[in-house]
């Protein structure tokens, strides 16, 4: 009965029967506070057949947990303010002796089931967007001659498709047979797993081996349906796969870009690369709480104060680190890898000392929250297409650098043949010294793209810096495109390989891959060239 009189209300709603001008019913908004869970689930029905859009506060509220009762009057409490549920007037001083709505979990699911409803008849795009999405969650019959009305007001590109597929998952379930015959073609349409697994139902077979379904036309239907909409499932997998590839790739072309530098130009295996990946993460760290102490209105911009930041300070560690301790060891590699790797331990226990063992969070920006939802079961996050940019961004204003500038030249010159740039005047030394404070700043934005994708801890840049190796020595060492083209080769086949077979099996083939590609061509992709190049 309750079921007759929520679906004539809510369909005389969507036809256009304009809400009643008084307050809500009483009664129902007296039930939702101090009823037992039978009566909420009435006054809830009662408030959906009213229809009056007011009613979506009140129901907010309760499931939200800001509904209080002080005595027969009803709250809704936001903060230290609260309005007449009733009314919608203003409530002050708020009585003392208030106490809580509580909702159970099945009062919750009518809330939202209620609220659907309710918000598909809004004016709003964005709030019918999202009701419709809710019924697309897990919608029953009951709803049906609902979204029927809305379907036919509905003229919304992205909304009423939404509205065809959530009609036919409930026709499918119970109808007659053209209805279902019908439902069974609409759903083609879908990529969602939850229309698979539906559809996979109407294929089952029970244990005497004959099928749930008796019509074969029915069950013939369902298996051209099934078979397009798996087509599509995969494409978003292949999409999804792509994406997070790319992701990897552009995480490990800016942890491996300051790599490329340092022992392209000076052959120094820098051990101490990984800390300084992770000094530019706790600038990053430092930045943010600066901003949350003392502008917090502006907190969502601190990440542009943030990235030169990390360049600066990571940049400055490296130049001094080449400064007193890498420039008196040129020339004996062993030697230096040693040290590098104890001041590597050196800044890991500073670090400690500083912010303590335990990770740090980062949060992110509100511009880099959520995602692209680009099929149901694909969404793109914002903070990996932002960090994908960023990348490009700095891969872009380093090619520039490298062929644009006098250091760029000096670099270039330096790398190809050290004693034939200090015969015609480059200042070798200072070359060095600058050379390896940009590769430190590229290690510090990429500690600072990855706080964005992770917590920050003391240990952070050493997950990085013997993938950051393989790059540089498969691209090249000395080469720019060898890096960038290693690491999307690197970053795609491990998540191809990861996919298949796990993430250790992947990191196993990836290094033999490496090994034996080392073995055959040892200059790596891309060769320097020139005519004394460590001749």
């Amino acid at each position: 009965m309750r079921a007759r009189v929520f679906l004539v209300a809510a369909c005389a709603l969507l036809a256009g029967v304009p809400p009643p001008a008084a307050a809500l019913d009483r009664a129902a908004v007296e039930k939702l506070a101090t009823g037992d869970s039978e009566e909420k689930l009435e006054a809830i029905n009662a408030l959906v057949a009213e229809g009056d859009p007011r009613a979506i506060a009140v129901l907010e509220a309760l499931g939200d947990g800001g509904l209080q009762a002080a005595g027969k009057r009803v709250l809704i409490v936001k903060g230290d303010g609260a309005t007449d549920a009733l009314t919608g007037a203003p409530v002050a001083p708020l009585p003392a002796d208030r106490e809580d709505v509580v909702a159970n979990n099945r009062i919750r699911g009518a809330v939202a089931a209620a609220l659907a409803v309710l918000k598909l008849v809004s004016q709003d795009r964005d709030t019918r967007l999202a009701a419709a999405r809710a019924l697309a969650g897990g919608a029953d019959e009951t709803v049906l001659p609902l979204v029927r009305k809305a379907l036919d007001k509905e003229t919304d590109p992205v909304i009423k498709p939404m509205l065809e597929l959530t009609a036919a998952t409930i026709e499918l379930k119970g109808g007659d047979r053209e209805r279902r015959l019908a439902a069974v073609r609409t759903l083609r349409q879908s990529a969602s797993p939850s229309v698979k697994t539906l559809l996979l139902s109407v294929l089952d077979r029970g244990k005497d081996g004959s099928f749930a379904e008796p019509d074969e036309e029915l069950r013939r239907e369902a298996q051209a349906s099934l078979r397009e909409v798996e087509g599509r499932l995969a494409w978003g997998q292949r999409l999804g796969l792509a994406f997070a590839g790319i992701s990897l790739s552009s995480i490990l072309l800016l942890a491996a870009l300051g790599l490329a530098i340092t022992y392209g130009l000076m052959g120094v295996i820098n051990m101490a690369h990984g800390e300084l990946i992770m000094i530019g993460a706790y600038a990053t760290y430092v930045v943010q709480n600066l901003f949350r102490a003392h502008a917090p209105g502006a907190f969502d911009w601190y990440l542009v104060c943030a990235v030169p930041v990390a360049f600066l300070v990571a940049a400055a560690v490296g130049m001094a680190l080449e400064r007193l301790v890498i420039r008196w060891l040129y020339g004996r590699p062993l030697e230096t890898l040693l040290a590098t790797w104890g001041i590597g331990l050196m800044l890991i226990q500073g670090v400690r000392t500083v912010f303590g063992a335990q990770n740090v969070g980062v949060e992110n920006p509100a511009f880099m929250s959520g995602g692209i939802e680009v099929m149901p079961d694909v969404v793109l996050p914002w903070n990996r297409i932002v960090i994908i940019l960023f990348t490009a961004g700095v891969l872009v204003a380093m090619g520039l650098l490298l062929a644009k500038t006098r250091l760029g030249l000096f670099v270039r010159g330096v790398t190809q043949n050290r004693a034939m740039a200090a015969c015609v005047g480059v200042p070798t030394a200072r070359v060095d010294t600058w050379a390896f404070g940009l590769g430190a700043g590229i290690a510090g934005l990429a500690g600072c793209a990855l706080s964005q994708i992770g917590n920050v801890g003391p240990d952070l840049g050493q997950a990085y810096i013997v993938d950051s190796f393989m790059v540089v020595v498969l691209g090249g060492v000395g080469q720019l495109a060898g890096t960038v083209y290693a690491a999307l080769g690197l970053g795609v086949v491990n998540k191809l390989i990861e996919s298949w077979q796990g993430a250790v099996i992947a990191k196993i083939l990836v290094l033999v891959f490496i090994v034996v590609f080392i073995q055959k061509r040892p200059q790596g992709m891309f060769a320097l060239k020139g005519r004394a190049v460590e001749a």
